[in-house]
């Protein structure tokens, strides 16, 4: 599963660093590419509606289709090198990428017992940051090598494999009939269920705080040290060395800390740092380092919450778990929104625009916990 991640979402990422040599291979400008990854971003809104399939038709049903349309936008990109397949092929890859990761959480929901599920959900989460880590310059190689088509057979090549390991290992998983919902069935449970309405909150707030900081900070270390190029390489160690890192202790301590405790801490560590973030920012290893503890700190508390997410709603977990991508997309475009409006010569206001929106998660958090000690939740494993 893990694997399987690695793969979609390195077919995700490798399109940003690589932009500019996709756009001249294709014979278009850049802007024209910025367009098609816009489009590509909307999808995200749809994924709710594939992902219900899980719900209806089984886990193993839905990760194994998502995966044969991931492998066929990679071949079409093979076929018919054109900018038409690329958009195409962009569009079928994202839509692998935000059904299949639902799917598999709500998989590992229903095998995973909910006291374990901290660690081994955000050992699959590691499939987003070694997609970055290993995926993204494995790819600029073979780009180097073979040219700007050369990463889509290998990743076609790699798609199969997964494809096929799952099949062969995954049992099936029919859910019962008195179980299987229409797809508006499960949209219905969840947007009726106050709990799960709580927790998609809590997502689309902890996604906003983080938004408003990093859609500007690199423009904030070009404009403080005039660092343009620098800032951009330093920019991409400090996410995926900090992605991987809070992962990783997410592996370690969500589990036996609690899942609505460690989202917490998360939550307020990272309030620490967008408050430190103008202070120790004022030199260019301050400013590293509280970034660096941002973006470990927003990856616990993000990770910490996907296994808290799953438990919500044990009935419609798929449905439930996609419109919870979505909800982070729209916390993301909240963010964005806010972040250019409040950035001027500094940080600050975007730092106190993200210590409101954290605020406001760690109340929505209270409000949910709450919500779950009353039994809200009839019939689910007791959340801690």
């Amino acid at each position: 599963m893990t694997l399987a991640r690695i793969v979609l979402n390195t077919m995700h990422r490798m399109v940003y660093p690589f932009l500019a040599v996709f756009a001249r291979g294709l014979g278009v400008d850049l802007g024209v590419i910025a367009y098609a990854l816009t489009l590509r971003s909307l999808l995200g809104v749809f994924a709710p509606l594939l992902a219900s399939i899980a719900d209806s038709r089984g886990r193993k049903t839905g990760m194994l289709f998502v995966l044969a349309v991931f492998i066929a936008g990679t071949l079409l990109v093979l076929l018919l090198p054109t900018f038409p397949a690329f958009i195409l092929a962009l569009m079928l890859a994202m839509i692998a990428k935000y059904v299949y990761d639902p799917t598999m959480q709500a998989f590992l929901g229903d095998h995973i017992p909910y006291e374990r599920r901290g660690r081994v959900i955000a050992i699959t989460e590691l499939g987003w940051s070694l997609s970055f880590i290993l995926g993204v310059p494995l790819m600029g190689f073979l780009i180097v090598r073979y040219g700007w088509r050369a990463p889509y057979p290998a990743l076609a090549i790699a798609g199969l494999l997964v494809f096929i390991g799952l099949a062969w290992l995954l049992p099936k998983d029919q859910p019962p009939d008195s179980q299987r919902r229409s797809m508006w069935g499960s949209f219905r449970a969840v947007l009726t269920h106050k709990t799960a309405l709580l927790g998609l909150s809590l997502g689309l707030m902890i996604n906003s705080a983080n938004e408003v900081v990093n859609l500007v900070f690199g423009v904030w270390l070009e404009d403080s040290y005039g660092l343009q190029i620098a800032a951009l390489g330093i920019a991409a160690a400090v996410i995926g060395v900090a992605e991987l890192g809070g992962e990783s202790l997410t592996a370690l301590f969500t589990d036996r800390l609690g899942k609505p405790r460690a989202v917490g801490f998360g939550i307020l560590l990272n309030c620490l740092a967008v408050i430190a973030l103008p202070f120790f920012g004022r030199t260019l290893p301050g400013a590293i380092t509280v970034l660096f503890i941002f973006y470990i700190t927003y990856e616990f508390t993000l990770v910490s919450s996907i296994p808290l997410m799953t438990e919500l709603l044990p009935s419609a977990r798929a449905t439930l778990l996609a419109i919870n991508v979505a909800g982070l997309s729209l916390g993301r475009a909240v963010g964005a929104l806010l972040a250019t409006r409040l950035y001027s010569d500094g940080i600050l206001l975007n730092s106190l625009a993200s210590l409101l929106l954290n605020l406001a998660a760690l109340l929505v958090l209270a409000l949910l916990v709450k919500n779950i000690s009353r039994g809200s939740a009839p019939g689910q494993t007791p959340i801690s």
